[in-house]
């Protein structure tokens, strides 16, 4: 839950960076933690957006040297940055992991035009499993390898490595791309015998400034091994594969692009 004056204060930096950069802010949402439903009591605020210029700005011959992120340093709490329409819907053709969560975040600041949910619907068939069973097992083995090693582990890093674990899970059993909330996940597909031990370790962060160094959870360490042996080489080498029945989806794509483009801005309130 978004406290009003916080909400307040994202919607007023969001407006300011539409009339500092001339742009229209299509979509922005919360991300992380919070998106996730297991900050703690000091996590920051991970605001997204996606954004599009004027049609003026598309139309010069080197458009791809240009600047296509817009970024402003954390300011009490407050972390927002944002792409442009063209570098979302480039990563879209790679399954990019963040922004098919960006696009189903369960706290939404802004939805102008249609092109959030135009995204929406094309990743429920256009999404490539592979590349996000890769994208989401890069990322468990790294903070299993880096922090879960040792007799004394930051408790929070187990979150950090299931959460992708159950979103592999969820996509090899429901081929569609996993829910943010990671509630959902939990109910959806983690087994029972582990699910008390996360259940306390999402309490315990919720409650606490930092969730800090303790001893390793056996459970958890016996499902985190369980897993990544169960995936073995499956996503090895892999990188990012293209997007599923790439020629619509582009065509589809470039419809997106135009009309993001005549999406005027409205007031952001």
């Amino acid at each position: 839950m978004i406290k009003p004056e916080i909400e307040s204060e994202i919607h007023r930096r969001l407006h300011a960076a539409e009339a500092e950069h001339q742009v229209t802010i299509l979509y922005a949402c919360e991300s992380g933690s919070r998106a996730w439903g297991f900050e703690s009591s000091d996590s920051d605020y991970d605001v997204r957006f996606i954004y599009a210029h004027r049609t003026e700005w598309y139309l010069t011959f080197d458009v791809e040297r240009q600047r296509d992120v817009i970024e402003y340093p954390i300011v009490d709490e407050i972390d927002y940055n944002g792409w442009d329409i063209r570098k979302a819907l480039y990563l879209f053709t790679r399954t990019n992991g963040a922004l098919l969560e960006w696009l189903n975040s369960p706290v939404v600041y802004v939805e102008q035009g249609n092109t959030a949910q135009q995204l929406r619907q094309l990743a429920q068939t256009a999404f490539n499993p592979v590349a996000l069973c890769y994208h989401y097992h890069h990322m468990a083995q790294g903070n299993w390898r880096e922090y879960l090693q040792s007799e004394q582990v930051r408790l929070k890093k187990y979150l950090y490595v299931i959460r992708p674990l159950l979103a592999i899970r969820y996509i090899e059993q429901n081929h569609t791309p996993p829910p943010v909330a990671f509630a959902a996940l939990v109910a959806a597909v983690a087994p029972e015998w582990v699910r008390s031990d996360i259940e306390a370790l999402i309490e315990h962060k919720r409650h606490a400034p930092e969730l800090g160094v303790g001893e390793a959870m056996p459970a958890l360490n016996r499902f985190i091994k369980s897993e990544i042996e169960r995936h073995g080489d499956s996503f090895k080498g892999l990188g990012r594969p293209a997007l599923s029945g790439a020629d619509n989806i582009l065509q589809a794509l470039n419809r997106v692009f135009r009309e993001s483009l005549a999406t005027k801005p409205s007031r952001i309130d």
